[in-house]
């Protein structure tokens, strides 16, 4: 069966849940796309086991609300050939123009205030990555999911904690993968971990409670963050949440919900680099953000710009060693 569709792709996939062939359809963004830098950004390390990027396609495994779905995403001459399979391939595909950053509204950021406030470089590099869109998921509970797992953890350890878990508990995707893909657990499934499974995989406790207590709350909270008008509204209903604080729920917002003004407040790295690439010096978060106040509304935009400009402070000493308390 295919399924072909412009800007928004047609809501009229099947029902049937348990379609076996592939779905297809063209998407066509009315903007310059540059998939793989507005996709790719979603990707938690180079083992992932929800995505891979193989040759010229991006492979995606997903849990929708329709069940699991498989997307392989190629882009050619403007447009975006994607396939799907799954019981979730007609919602992953009717979600496509959101993941490709069709939803990513500019209004009100002018690249030539960043050329006037003394970062031109900033300006370049909008110019240059203007194809680099703001993704969007709309699933609420894997994003928070994997921003909890990144809580006050190395990427290594975060990325290896993912991959575990996942693949231990996830369900095996659809389709002909290039090596086995798996979309992530049901939240009953999040929610049945258990204790040992969250220890072996490098999950410390505060992290592996918080997501548990938020799987207890289940759907009500995807459609409470859904249902939110604003940034502000959004982090209200995300930061209730035991164990999750402004760091997660920035990081939430953006990946699921494509927020162009969350800041993650709390990173490590963050606002010493944000201080250094617009004032040359080390800055605390209070610092960053009187920094990005001018571009209130797009703050995560300008620091994309930001990590994406290679701007980076000297390093001043060795990498943290993380330990491993796995085997104590």
């Amino acid at each position: 069966m295919t399924l072909t569709a412009d800007a928004a792709t047609s809501a009229a996939a099947p029902a049937q849940s348990a379609q076996r062939e592939p779905l297809h359809t063209v998407y066509r963004p009315a903007h310059p796309l540059n998939l793989f830098r507005t996709v790719g950004v979603l990707i938690r390390g180079p083992k992932d086991p929800t995505m891979l990027v193989d040759g010229s396609t991006l492979w995606r495994a997903a849990r929708t609300p329709d069940g699991i779905a498989t997307l392989a995403l190629r882009q050619a001459t403007g447009e975006v050939h994607a396939t799907a399979w799954g019981p979730g391939a007609g919602w992953a595909l009717t979600q496509l123009p959101r993941l490709c950053g069709g939803d990513d509204d500019a209004t009100g950021f002018d690249v030539a205030s960043l050329t006037a406030a003394g970062h031109p470089l900033l300006a370049e590099v909008a110019r240059r990555t203007a194809g680099a869109r703001l993704t969007r998921t709309d699933l609420v509970f894997d994003a928070l999911a994997s921003a909890t797992i990144e809580q006050k953890v190395t990427s290594y350890q975060a990325f290896g904690a993912w991959r575990v878990l996942i693949t231990r508990f996830g369900e095996r995707a659809p389709g002909p993968t290039p090596r086995p893909m798996f979309a992530p657990p049901t939240v009953d499934g999040w929610r049945g971990i258990p204790s040992w499974a969250w220890h072996r995989a490098g999950v410390e406790p505060p992290q592996s409670r918080a997501i548990v207590r938020a799987a207890e709350r289940g759907r009500r909270i995807a459609d409470a963050v859904l249902a939110a008008e604003s940034g502000d509204d959004r982090d209200r209903v995300l930061t209730s949440l035991p164990g999750i604080g402004a760091w997660t729920s920035a990081e939430t917002r953006i990946r699921a919900l494509g927020d162009p003004d969350a800041v993650s407040v709390g990173d490590y790295h963050l606002a010493h680099q944000v201080g250094f690439a617009l004032t040359g010096a080390r800055v605390d978060d209070d610092g960053m953000l009187e920094l990005l106040a001018p571009w209130a509304g797009h703050r995560h935009r300008v620091i994309r710009l930001i990590l994406a400009s290679g701007v980076v402070e000297p390093r001043r000493g060795p990498r943290l060693a993380p330990e491993d308390h796995r085997r104590r």
